[in-house]
């Protein structure tokens, strides 16, 4: 049986291979210098990311291992909106995205036995209006700190969704078909 590495420490992401039928995964978070990556455009900067963060774990590990890294960035008028450092940064990148269509991006690099797979899924996502009190109330729930664009779409956050155009599952962190895809590629059985 081939040993799935997730070089993530999201939860999300984990939880989404789970659902996939992906079994016995090993969570190693990949240590890599994010800002070193963010001169570039925002869809090499995902793809880029996750290729490092595959490569960072790879070599921890013997034959027989196949590392999924993933990196998911969210840009409004080429701006790129990573993770808020503070409630201010998250209420910023709210205010931002209210009422508008913004892009998620998602890298996702597959790898094992001397060879690797890199892609980037993208989606769009449009908000409705939302009130002050509604994101400060938001940011008080914690949710937004560890996320891009400072929320989750799969948390409380739905609420502010009036549409989304493309993978779902590449706005909560890691695009299940497209792995899937690749998982098979490397021998991985899936369900």
């Amino acid at each position: 049986m081939t040993r799935v590495v997730l070089a993530s420490a999201s939860p999300r992401r984990l939880e989404l291979l789970k659902q996939i039928g992906v079994k016995d995964i090993v969570v190693r978070p990949a240590d890599v210098d994010e800002s070193a990556f963010a001169g570039l455009d925002p869809e090499t900067m995902v793809r880029e990311l996750a290729r490092a963060k595959t490569r960072a774990i790879m070599g921890l590990f013997g034959g027989g291992t196949v590392v999924i890294g993933s990196d998911t960035a969210v840009t409004v008028d080429g701006e790129t909106l990573g993770k808020p450092a503070d409630a201010v940064d998250a209420g910023r990148m709210l205010r931002r995205l209210s009422g508008r269509t913004h892009s998620v991006l998602t890298g996702l690099c597959v790898a094992g036995d001397g060879r690797e797979e890199v892609c980037c899924c993208r989606a769009e996502v449009r908000f409705r209006e939302l009130r002050e009190e509604e994101i400060e109330r938001y940011i008080e729930t914690k949710e937004p700190f560890d996320k891009a664009g400072a929320y989750g779409i799969q948390g409380r956050a739905a609420a502010f969704v009036k549409s989304v155009n493309g993978d779902y599952y590449s706005i909560v962190g890691l695009p299940l078909c497209r792995t899937s895809e690749l998982l098979r590629e490397f021998g991985v059985n899936l369900f």
